[in-house]
């Protein structure tokens, strides 16, 4: 098994390091470590460095020693970015989960005309900063180095402009009488950006999809079934990650 990746603001120059804090604690408390085991710090934006674990002191500290140098990781390419539209209640933070386990880069909140969910004032900021959490504590459990990048929300006009700059570009929609192809079989560029749109559970309204279209991001179908908003995202993930070649 991979060693537990822990975050840091700063990677350290030296061969020592004390991990403290909430980091700190839950590797003395939650996870337990003990001397001679391997553990990486990362600052979630691709450098990193192993280490091992050398003693525990009190319930939130960490000695660690024997720190390689710093490495960085490549940024990936394609780079893969899914808007995903507000889900009802905690469903949005399972869709950034799953997502960020599968290893999209760049998750977009996106206010649809049909989303329920409504992200304003203190409420959109404490959602937006559940999902900022969610992103960087699956990406510590899935043991990436590079976490996804979850920006503002976005409004329809923001993610055509998204999309129109995007090298492959386009809509999840499950209607076939809307010509939507199969993802499946879509071209995919080798490197550059793909930006995938995921509706509510309402659905994509027609003026949205026009507007998207309009913004050159076709519709786009995954199978015969019906995947629900907080699951779409991850499944199509999945099939980008391995026709791409980043599962490979």
């Amino acid at each position: 098994m991979t060693a537990p990746v822990f975050v840091v603001e700063q990677l350290p120059g030296g061969a020592d390091y004390v991990l403290d804090g909430p980091e700190g604690r839950h590797a003395v408390s939650v996870k337990r470590l003990n001397a001679g085991e391997d553990v990486v710090l990362t600052d979630g934006r691709g450098r990193w460095a192993e280490g091992v674990v050398r003693s525990a002191e009190g319930k939130d500290r960490l000695l660690i020693t024997d720190l390689e140098p710093v490495h960085e990781e490549p940024v990936p390419s394609p780079r893969i970015t899914v808007v995903q539209a507000l889900p009802k209640g905690d469903r949005g933070e399972v869709a950034v989960e799953t997502m960020t386990e599968t290893g999209i880069d760049a998750i977009v909140p996106w206010q649809a005309a049909r989303c329920i969910t409504q992200w304003k004032g203190d409420r959109g900021l404490k959602s937006l900063a559940k999902w900022r959490s969610t992103a960087r504590e699956a990406g510590k459990q899935s043991r990436r180095v590079r976490f996804p990048e979850v920006t503002e929300a976005m409004s329809t006009k923001q993610v055509a402009a998204l999309l129109a700059a995007a090298d492959f570009a386009g809509v999840l929609h499950e209607d076939r009488e809307h010509g939507s192809q199969a993802l499946a079989t879509a071209e995919l560029p080798d490197r550059g950006s793909i930006v995938l749109v995921v509706g509510p559970e309402g659905g994509v309204s027609p003026q949205e999809l026009a507007a998207f279209a309009e913004a050159g991001a076709p519709a786009y179908r995954l199978g015969p079934s019906v995947l629900r908003t907080s699951t779409a995202g991850t499944a199509a993930a999945a099939l980008l990650m391995g026709r791409t070649g980043r599962w490979g």
